[in-house]
């Protein structure tokens, strides 16, 4: 049986990969530059690097800087009026997930006009917008690489997942060296969230012999560095390998798809405002002990490849040190309770049944080993509160 493969047209990955930026729009043959990032960008020198290696190429650029974390519909909506008033033929998206994810947004917008909740989920985008350059400068969320794009709906304060061929970047920079200034905080949320990319990609129900290799890579690379670049960010060869894990988690789950801690996480964040990776983790272990016994096999070499047992070890054992492992990462990395993150439980319950609305409805559940009732979903999402 064959499966489907998407990938960047081009990847640039390695320390110093961001000077490539000018090859790149070139290869495009593009010759105006809208360069989408945030304040922090900004603030820490890179948006003018970009920009300043642009300029010595004889290439028109104009930055964008205003994009916000956990981008909404409205969020995106001046750079999409820029983009088409300037006639922009290319974007370079710097920064996480949030600034890449709004530059997917605003490359579809751009060129098809409309509103964002057009192109939701169950809807598959593969029309073609501006192209898009990603420079990651977090080693977590693997956007550069998926053809995935989550926006939230201002009205509704839903996290809408849209798919398709026309969120993928058309070209991708993977510099480590622009993560080595991430803070411990931002380092824990974005490595949980690419360490959750790869285990969700191997269980998942549409995981493939392509996404497993690279899911199973990415967990050796990221599991025995998470707590080294957590601890001490100045490590360059933990950080290049979270960097590539991350990667190789983004091509597996893009190419697989993500499963019940995504569909549940992406609720929690949009009403609480609660950072992607950071709801990843405190759903993690308590979805994998719910979901191990319909795919024992499968979650046994989540943990052989994080080094968590060997092959001849029984399956049981495997798994039942992959959960603890699981929550001891939370534990060493300070992964708040949503108690102590500051959402109360009366707020919580008020909302419950449309979060459980909004997981299914992104189709995300569906692909887990173990799909849950609604019922189920409610008792997950209590857990966090026990």
């Amino acid at each position: 049986m064959s499966v489907s493969v998407t990938l960047p047209r081009m990847m640039e990955i390695g320390g110093g990969a961001i000077a490539r930026v000018p090859d790149m729009v070139r290869n495009l043959n593009a010759s105006r530059v809208l360069l989408i990032t945030d304040k922090t960008m900004v603030q820490f020198g890179y948006a003018d690097k970009v920009q300043a290696l642009l300029t010595q190429a004889d290439i028109e650029s104009r930055v964008y800087a205003d994009t916000i974390p956990e981008p909404t519909a409205s969020s995106v909506n001046e750079a999409v009026q820029i983009a088409k008033d300037g006639g922009f033929d290319c974007l370079v998206a710097l920064g996480g997930g949030s600034a890449i994810d709004s530059a997917k947004a605003i490359s579809i917008l751009a060129r098809f006009g409309g509103v964002m909740r057009d192109y939701k989920v169950p809807r598959i985008v593969n029309e073609e917008g501006l192209p898009i350059i990603a420079i990651p400068t977090t080693a977590g969320t693997g956007s550069e690489v998926t053809k995935f794009t989550v926006i939230t709906d201002d009205a509704t304060d839903e996290k809408m997942l849209c798919v398709g061929l026309g969120f993928s970047p058309t070209a991708a920079i993977v510099d480590y060296e622009l993560t080595m200034t991430l803070p411990a905080r931002i380092t824990a949320d974005t490595g949980i969230d690419a360490l959750t990319h790869a285990i969700e990609a191997y269980v998942s129900r549409k995981a493939s012999p392509f996404s497993d290799f690279n899911a199973l890579e990415a967990m050796r690379l990221i599991a025995p560095n998470l707590r080294k670049v957590y601890h001490t960010g100045s490590d360059t060869n933990a950080r290049e390998s979270m960097m590539r894990g991350a990667t190789l988690a983004g091509i597996a789950f893009s190419n697989a798809s993500v499963a019940l801690v995504h569909g549940m996480s992406r609720p929690i964040g949009a009403f609480f405002h609660v950072p992607h990776g950071l709801s990843n983790a405190m759903l993690l272990p308590s979805i994998t002990a719910f979901s191990i016994e319909a795919a024992p096999e499968r979650y046994a070499k989540c943990a052989i490849a994080m080094g968590l047992a060997n092959e001849n070890d029984p399956i049981e054992e495997a798994n039942t040190r992959l959960v603890e492992e699981l929550d001891a990462i939370n534990q060493e990395l300070n992964v708040p309770t949503l108690a102590e993150f500051g959402v109360s439980q009366d707020e919580f319950e008020s909302v419950l049944e449309t979060m459980i609305e909004q997981a299914l409805a992104s189709g995300s559940p569906s692909n887990n080993p173990r799909i849950p009732t609604p019922d189920e979903m409610k008792s997950l999402y209590r857990h966090l509160w026990s």
